[in-house]
This record gives C-alpha cells, structure tokens and sequence, in this order.
C-alpha cells in the first residue's frame, strides 16, 4: 500500500474516531445536522433533543412558576407525568434538571420525541 493511501485511511479513520468521540450529528446535504438520538439510556434518563428556551415550570401546568429554561438543544430527562394539555396535544410533561440547575417540569411539545411517553421512561 502507497504511502499516500496510508495517510488517507490514517486521517478517515482519526476523523470517524472524532466525530464519534465528541458525539457529533453528521451534516446533511443541506448543512443541517442529521436528526439527534432520542432514547433512554442504561442510566435510565431519556436523552433526546429539545426546543432551545423550553421554560421549566414548578408544577405540570403553565400556571406554575418558571423555574428556568433550557438553553441547549439536547438534554436529559429522568421521568415524566400527566399534568395540563399543551400544543403537543396531549398532558405529557418531563422533569429535568434545567440549565440554571434547578429541577422543573418541561410540556412534551417542546422535547422532540416520535410519541409521548417515550419509551421506557419511567413516570414519577
């Protein structure tokens, strides 16, 4: 094999290895990155992605104070419970712990699950 073909596979391989390492979402033809897991984990928490700004609130209902917001757009969440209806069209809210490092109850319409409940998230 050709000195240059060695450096070729060297450099894929340490860009697959990278890219794998820091949990990188491989770009679309569009730029765009590819659709981000959604799943519960061996830990049990359902890790997925969400709406940037999606409020925390006290209580599973609007009406509740906010107790934070979510500011990046993929997170973790370790159960969830009915509480009022919202936009995503059913009562499903995720607790978290919120950015600021409070622990708030988040409406399903702004976590990008296929159904809600999702999984085998465990409901509290």
């Amino acid at each position: 094999m050709s000195v240059r073909k060695k450096t070729a596979l060297a450099l894929a391989a340490v860009t697959l290895t990278t890219g794998l390492a820091t949990g990188a979402a491989p770009a679309s033809a569009s730029g765009q990155r590819a659709a981000v897991e959604c799943g519960v984990r061996a830990d049990g928490k359902l890790w997925c992605g969400n709406r940037v700004g999606a409020k925390g609130y006290e209580h599973r209902t609007y009406r509740s104070g906010v107790r934070g917001s979510l500011t990046s757009s993929f997170s973790w969440f370790v159960c969830w419970g009915p509480g009022d209806n919202h936009a995503g069209g059913n009562n499903i809210w995720y607790w978290t712990l919120l950015d600021n490092g409070q622990w708030g109850n988040v409406p399903a319409v702004d976590v990008h699950t296929p159904s809600d409940p999702w999984g085998n998230l465990r409901q509290c």
